[in-house]
């Protein structure tokens, strides 16, 4: 039973570092980069928001209760990362990212809806047939909550150095690497125009 654990932890975890589905990385990339270290009790709630939307559409498309387009959902997760993006370019330096509630907890959750509807078939090919289906959707839920947190630490703590040591304004640092990231996106969003 703890191999089955670690075997689902470790995918979920997998899931969210692996290169080949970098799409991932940039949206937590967009997601955190205006934080710092004082600011992780609003990146711990984005993040676990993210998850639940995952957790939540996936669990809705295993059980057959909505089906989606696979093209639409594979033009919808590069666009959130890319409003994320344009969000911080606009809103660099501002107090936007100060809001309780705000348009990042909404695309959040979005892009975990979104995400989630993606991971179906990679989700059946995880799990074995007789394994029970949300044990296993929580225990790759949590890999990916720490997968997530992985590449969140990352991400504030080079903000953290490039903003005290290098002495980079927030303003620049958000900003060149959301336009970073949205040069990676913008070739993803015309494939699938």
């Amino acid at each position: 039973m703890i191999d089955l654990f670690l075997s689902n932890f470790k995918d979920g975890v997998y899931h969210v570092l692996n290169i080949n589905a970098y799409h991932h990385i940039l949206f937590l990339i967009v997601l955190t980069v205006p934080y710092l270290f004082k600011d992780w009790k609003r990146v711990l709630v984005l993040i676990t928001i993210f998850t639940l939307g995952h957790c939540v559409a996936l669990a809705l498309t295993v059980y057959n209760v909505i089906n989606v387009n696979s093209k639409l959902i594979g033009f919808l997760m590069p666009m959130t990362i890319f409003v994320i993006a344009l969000y911080n370019i606009f809103t660099a330096g501002k107090k936007a990212q100060n809001e309780k509630i705000g348009l990042l907890f909404f695309i959040s959750l979005f892009y975990g809806l979104v995400h989630g509807l993606g991971f179906e078939a990679t989700f059946n090919s995880m799990i074995t047939a007789s394994e029970n289906k949300p044990i296993a959707l929580l225990e790759i839920a949590l890999g990916l909550e720490v997968g997530q947190f992985v590449v969140a630490f990352i991400v504030v703590f080079l903000s953290f150095l490039c903003q005290t040591i290098f002495r980079f304004s927030k303003r620049d640092w958000v900003m060149v690497i959301s336009a970073i990231v949205l040069g990676f996106v913008l070739p993803m969003l015309l494939r699938h125009i």
